[in-house]
């Protein structure tokens, strides 16, 4: 297995820069994983390929506005961060642009606030110590990152939010999740379809390219997930009663599988909260996995991978080279897909 099993051409404007309205007028491609045969519809149809008793689990995290811009002092220059994970009550791991940032570099944030740069992490990696919480004022201070693909400015910053993003946390959405309404959420329920929640907060090096040659030496990062006893006992009924569990989105899928990690057959999944480093690669073996939803990826990504574990690497590859000939929408704004 190499890296570039898993790269394709993608046309530049393909990647789409703006999200569709409303949220499920996106297309979504059906993908048969028995008979590799492919579907067209439109993600508002997603009740068509569903049935009752099925579950469909949702990641409930909330982007939080990561990417701040400040002031070296004393010298002024313009320095930019972007926030990954918390690892004190005012401490960060970010990414810091700007140069000469070592280790007790000041940084003026405004409203009084200051960071100080506390541990290379190597590259742009900072460990950066805040003056005060960042939480009640990161709204006023902050920005939406979005992906450096994306290069138009986003009208609304709920757009890159889904319906529903309750926990803030993550540095970028889990965009799977970006194509329900709650009107479609509410008529899938009156089908008989559960939804179940678990929060996985989404870093960026979930969507970084591998540039290793074999995939298997790459060194995924660590990302916080939890999934609560409600949703744990909602699989098992879903089970019992003869539904499917189907992942809304990779973060999802990491999540579920990564509960499963110490669970019997039994009970499919534990109730679990931490990091998991799950990296899925073909040939991995799924536990709780029957079908999912997900965007179409980068070249070269662990989320690439990780749907061709899912339905294979060449069905997956031939499914894109469809999606690419028949004009679906790629990336964060762009188009689902339902692998069944």
């Amino acid at each position: 297995m190499k890296t570039s099993d898993f790269d394709y051409e993608l046309p530049e404007e393909r990647i789409a820069q703006r999200p569709v309205e409303p949220r499920d007028a996106s297309r979504l491609m059906v993908l048969h994983r028995a008979d590799g045969r492919i579907e067209h519809a439109v993600f508002r149809d997603l009740g068509n390929y569903l049935r009752p008793h099925d579950l469909l689990v949702i990641n409930r995290t909330r982007v939080i506005p990561a990417r701040l811009f400040g002031r070296k002092i004393p010298t002024g220059g313009k320095v930019e961060l972007l926030l990954l994970r918390r690892e004190a009550p005012q401490e960060w791991e970010a990414l810091v642009g700007g140069k000469g940032m070592r280790p007790g570099r000041a940084i003026d944030l405004g409203e009084g606030l200051r960071a100080e740069v506390v541990a290379d992490l190597g590259g742009p990696r900072r460990r950066v110590r805040f003056s005060a919480p960042l939480t009640p004022r990161l709204e006023r201070i902050g920005h939406t990152p979005l992906p450096p693909y994306i290069h138009e400015p986003l009208r609304d910053p709920e757009r890159y939010q889904t319906v529903f993003a309750r926990e803030p946390g993550s540095a970028a959405a889990p965009t799977a999740g970006l194509h329900f309404t709650p009107e479609l959420m509410a008529a899938l329920r009156s089908q008989g379809i559960r939804f179940a929640e678990v929060t996985l907060h989404v870093g960026l090096d979930t969507f970084a390219p591998v540039t290793e040659e074999d995939p298997r030496r790459h060194v995924i990062h660590t990302e916080w997930c939890r999934l609560p006893p409600e949703t744990a006992e909602a699989i098992r009924q879903a089970r019992r009663a003869g539904g499917r569990v189907i992942a809304v989105g990779t973060t999802s899928v990491r999540t579920l599988e990564s509960a499963a990690r110490q669970a019997t057959a039994a009970e499919i999944v534990r109730p679990f909260e931490g990091a998991t480093d799950l990296f899925i690669l073909p040939g991995y073996r799924f536990r709780v996995l029957d079908a999912m939803i997900t965007n179409f990826h980068l070249p070269r990504s662990t989320l690439l991978m990780l749907v061709s574990a899912f339905a294979g690497r060449e069905t997956i590859l031939q499914a894109y080279r469809i999606a690419i000939q028949e004009r679906y929408r790629f990336y964060s704004f762009g188009d689902a897909m339902l692998i069944l």
